[in-house]
């Protein structure tokens, strides 16, 4: 089975023919690194995306001049400023490619007529909306209740080699710590695990 048809398929169940229907409004493209696909302050393209390949990132600029991750997107996912595109106003954050990705760029005007007229993409749409709302309070409630080792362990667990991906302070910002912070920690976690091989 065609690896992004199952996963449309674990949001809601679509058929062959959806499926092609999708992708006749969607296309194929290659993001470099530091690509962006909606900026701060700008009204964005209707478009999203659906990674298949490397690492995106949504951030804000704060008051301090620092960037602040709020989200970090993996294969298979979907990437975009939805709520800037569905209220028709800027978009809060910024979208772009930490790694050259893969995507398809969906056009969501043209999805949302699909929507109204075949209920297999009404299902699709209401599921992964779902899921882009259970995901925003798992992330509000590991900010709340786990420490930042915890925090980083459990990013761990969703992304094994997120080390190795992308910049430690990239990985900090997302954890709402110091790059200094996640440094100890790591240390702390590396001298831990060579104790127990001991």
């Amino acid at each position: 089975m065609n690896a992004n048809f199952a996963f449309l398929n674990s949001f809601a169940n679509i058929d062959e023919a959806a499926f092609d229907k999708l992708k006749n409004i969607s296309s194929y493209k290659v993001l470099n690194k530091n690509e962006i696909i909606a900026k701060e302050g700008e009204a964005p393209l209707a478009k999203v995306y659906m990674l298949i390949s490397g690492i995106m990132r949504a951030y804000i600029n704060v008051e301090s001049g620092k960037q602040h991750n709020k989200k970090i997107f993996v294969p298979r996912s979907f990437v975009g400023a939805l709520t800037a595109i569905i209220t028709n106003k800027p978009s809060k954050f910024t979208y772009q490619a930490l790694t050259n990705c893969e995507v398809f760029e969906i056009d969501f005007t043209a999805f949302l007529r699909l929507c109204e007229t075949d209920i297999a993409f009404s299902n699709l749409y209401n599921r992964i909306l779902e899921n882009v709302f259970i995901e925003y309070e798992r992330r509000s409630l590991e900010l709340m209740t786990l420490n930042a080792t915890q925090r980083y362990l459990k990013l761990r667990q969703r992304i094994a080699n997120i080390d190795d991906l992308i910049p430690q302070f990239q990985i900090a910002s997302f954890l709402n710590i110091t790059p200094v912070q996640l440094s100890r920690i790591r240390k702390k976690l590396n001298y831990k695990h060579m104790l127990m091989k001991n």
